[in-house]
């Protein structure tokens, strides 16, 4: 039988891990089990990991390989085999059964599926829910919401007083992906501490102060005029510098990361990008190569010693040019 959410924790956190795990459902919160999972996998000396990508040419018998080959740097290895559908086909069972029936000591698989309901089930996943353990991750239900975002609010360092919690569920009005990028968005705009309803208002109400998300999206986009306008914008009405500079250095660290990575595809499920960001970073980045974003941040943390006087300059200046680089890299000679 499945495990619930309470009972995966628990599982989480043994000294062991099972041969074979399925974790499936809403994609936020498989994402996330995943990671939660690699991580105790690491904790626990598997320190070798293989990805497996299961599209529509996929070899099956890749699985099988995977399994019996002979590691060359570590004694325990975990097989990340990435099954978005959920239904891995005639073949596919026969792979993960034939896993099941046998699975190598020292090796793991994990199973990570976003789609799942109940006509995904089927013997080969019961087969593994009997030999390992298996999990499907649902959206909380409406009387859950209230829950959930207090939850998630206290894993970033922040509370919330129930009426402020409720003001927050109405926002987002169930979409889970909204709700977690609201809460990262508290952090940076509220910082740790409690938040009653009044201020929970003002901070999610007040689209003036989300300007700082739109220039970011504006610069990465490609639209520099717009964010221009936003800079100047924010400008005008008293915001400081050094706070509008955490989050432009926070997606500066992730366009970086993205360009870095060797398999972009993977990096971007792992930083939980939802779709409109994933394209908002995918043309960036065919705007520029990683030497770009690597002198992005050298110059954002110029901008950050100007404004702490810790450097002679106009930081505000810099804060442009560095916006315009970021929106139209011909525009990079700017940055000398």
């Amino acid at each position: 039988m499945p495990l619930s959410s309470g009972q995966w924790q628990k599982a989480l956190a043994a000294d062991s891990l099972q041969p074979a795990y399925l974790l499936a459902g809403e994609q936020l919160l498989v994402l996330e089990a995943g990671d939660a999972l690699r991580a105790q996998a690491r904790k626990l000396g598997y320190s070798e990991r293989e990805v497996l990508d299961v599209g529509q040419h996929f070899d099956w018998n890749d699985l099988a390989r995977s399994a019996a080959g002979m590691s060359l740097f570590a004694t325990r290895r975990l097989i990340d085999l990435r099954l978005p559908t959920g239904r891995p086909g005639i073949e596919g069972a026969k792979a993960i059964n034939a896993f099941c029936a046998d699975p190598p000591p020292d090796v793991t698989l994990l199973i990570t599926a976003m789609e799942w309901s109940n006509k995904h089930d089927g013997a080969w996943s019961k087969k593994l829910d009997a030999s390992g353990s298996m999990v499907v991750f649902n959206a909380p239900r409406p009387d859950q919401w209230g829950a959930w975002i207090t939850a998630r609010l206290a894993s970033r360092g922040l509370s919330a007083t129930p009426d402020a919690v409720a003001l927050l569920a109405d926002r987002v009005e169930g979409n889970l992906l909204a709700a977690a990028q609201e809460v990262d968005k508290l952090v940076v705009l509220h910082g740790q501490g409690r938040i009653d309803a009044a201020e929970m208002e003002n901070l999610v109400a007040d689209s003036a102060r989300y300007d700082v998300f739109k220039l970011t999206d504006a610069a990465f986009v490609g639209d520099g005029a717009r964010a221009l306008r936003i800079l100047a914008g924010l400008r005008s009405e008293g915001d400081e510098l050094l706070a509008l500079m955490g989050w432009l250095v926070n997606q500066l660290q992730l366009a970086l990361r993205l360009a870095n990575a060797q398999d972009l595809a993977a990096q971007i499920r792992n930083e939980h990008l939802w779709q409109a960001r994933e394209q908002l970073f995918r043309q960036a980045l065919r705007r520029a190569p990683r030497e770009h974003w690597l002198q992005c941040l050298a110059r954002a943390s110029r901008i950050d010693r100007m404004v702490k006087g810790r450097e002679a300059g106009n930081p505000w200046q810099e804060a442009e040019r560095l916006i315009a680089a970021i929106a139209e890299p011909r525009a990079a000679k700017a940055l000398a």
